[in-house]
């Protein structure tokens, strides 16, 4: 990151002198910072679930290819138990039904507090002006 000096205009626009931090100003810096890191772990979150659905996905595609006759392991809890195809077929099926929802759960939240965020960052930009970085 390159460091540099204000121009004598950049200095001017950020109004030269220090503008006070009211304390109501510091709980929107804090809720946003709270809000950011809350975003990155749904964002966290959300991405592990799309990839398990993504590999649960697969396997469904990969277990149509067994014959139906077959017994399948199937991991429930911490064992593995031998079900025919078509049951474990339906299980994956319940399994990738949760996590869509659990997605949608996720995008929905993740709106939310990126909404209140946009929110934050306008009131604080519209206080500070470029003394303040909320660019996250």
């Amino acid at each position: 990151m390159q460091r540099r000096m204000l121009t004598k205009e950049d200095e001017a626009s950020t109004g030269g002198e220090d503008i006070e931090v009211r304390r109501e100003d510091q709980e929107k810096i804090n809720k946003f910072s709270t809000l950011h890191q809350k975003e990155t772990g749904l964002e966290a979150e959300l991405k592990s679930k799309q990839k398990e659905k993504e590999d649960l996905d697969e396997i469904s595609t990969e277990l149509e290819l067994v014959d139906e006759d077959e017994k399948v392991p199937y991991k429930i809890g911490d064992c593995f138990v031998s079900l025919p195809q078509p049951e474990v077929l339906e299980l994956l099926s319940a399994s990738t039904e949760n996590i869509d929802k659990d997605v949608s759960g996720l995008e929905e939240k993740l709106g939310t507090i990126r909404e209140e965020m946009q929110e934050l960052k306008v009131a604080l930009y519209a206080r500070f002006g470029r003394s303040i970085n909320l660019e996250t």
